[in-house]
């Protein structure tokens, strides 16, 4: 059994399927006491200070686990800084496997990529069929964990962001995963339901919609909290727990919105922020990445106030972010 590192969600299910163990670095980064401190590590080795802080951070996880000598990264679909990553962890001993997802979402290309994936890790369809029926058991948990929370208002924004995002890997065990989430829905389902106060003031909360990738700084959901908004919708977290039935794995990941056009995740945001019922979206961004650029085209095609935030360092929210941030909670209110 081998731990395999992903810098982001691919079909998981091979990794299962060849008896490996999926570990996603990004997760082990961002929960790490020493975040910033991996950050600087990557810099002393040579990363230049305008790179996205996300890359620094997986460089330096990976060599600090040197129990993951393998990694599966994403050529298309993620990161474009991906390729140059791969490069200083071959460098440095470590066998890549790259994957790479169709920018227009062909079946044939993905399913090839799929069929080289199978082969480089040494098992089969068959096997890879079998754990896509174990973990949709596992995905269909946090469908409900997702919905609870915009639809009986029982989940807090940061609750919703972890339980999904951690759906990339399952936690490196999905039953012990599956068992944490079955002990939270528990517990959740006691709760009344949620209606944050703002100043000390009973009132109806906003409702917000978090698009992109998950927060460099996770302090976000707590702050919008404080402030009588909660996120009801994160976009990409979403989109890890592949949140669509389907018995084809090709599909599922052909309809995995994240690695393909930024006018599929817009039109999945859309019919979602309708659903929910959203006051507002969050547009999130990280610094020194290409996935700036995609915000004009978010506002063009979204019919909802939009707050563009970026973030670079896991060292929390920064006072200018904080006054942007209550700036659009009121401004969503008036």
């Amino acid at each position: 059994m081998v731990k395999i590192g992903l810098t982001t969600t691919v079909p998981v299910e091979v990794i299962y399927a060849a008896g490996d163990i999926p570990v996603d670095l990004n997760n082990i980064f961002i929960t790490s006491p020493k975040a910033m401190n991996l950050i600087e590590e990557a810099e002393l080795a040579g990363y230049p200070r305008s790179v996205c802080g996300w890359i620094k951070g997986l460089y330096s996880t990976a060599l600090a686990n040197p129990e993951i000598n393998r990694i599966i990264a994403v050529t298309q679909g993620d990161c474009s800084n991906t390729h140059a990553l791969m490069e200083t962890w071959a460098e440095q001993g470590i066998e890549i496997i790259p994957f790479a997802f169709p920018y227009d979402g062909d079946a044939d290309m993905l399913r090839l990529q799929l069929d080289k994936l199978i082969q480089a890790l040494g098992t089969t369809w068959d096997k890879v069929y079998e754990q896509k029926e174990r973990l949709d058991k596992v995905r269909a948990l946090a469908w409900e964990l997702d919905r609870l929370t915009w639809e009986e208002n029982k989940v807090t924004g940061f609750e919703n962001h972890l339980q999904l995002v951690s759906c990339s890997d399952f936690n490196s065990d999905p039953e012990r995963f599956a068992a944490d989430l079955e002990k939270l829905m528990v517990e959740v389902r006691e709760r009344e339901p949620l209606n944050l106060k703002f100043k000390g003031k009973k009132k109806r909360e906003l409702r917000i919609g978090y698009m992109g990738v998950p927060p460099i700084m996770p302090d976000l959901y707590n702050f919008l909290e404080e402030h009588g908004a909660r996120v009801v919708f994160n976009e990409v977290q979403r989109q890890f727990s592949m949140p669509f039935a389907t018995q084809d794995i090709v599909e599922q990941y052909r309809l995995y919105t994240y690695p393909y056009s930024i006018f599929n995740r817009v039109e999945d945001v859309a019919r979602e922020a309708e659903r929910r019922n959203l006051d507002g979206i969050i547009h999130y961004t990280q610094s020194f990445c290409y996935r700036q650029i995609e915000d004009l085209i978010v506002r063009k095609r979204l019919d909802y106030p939009i707050l563009n935030l970026e973030g670079e360092n896991p060292t929390g929210l920064d006072a200018r972010s904080k006054m942007r941030l209550e700036s659009f909670l009121q401004m969503l209110r008036d």
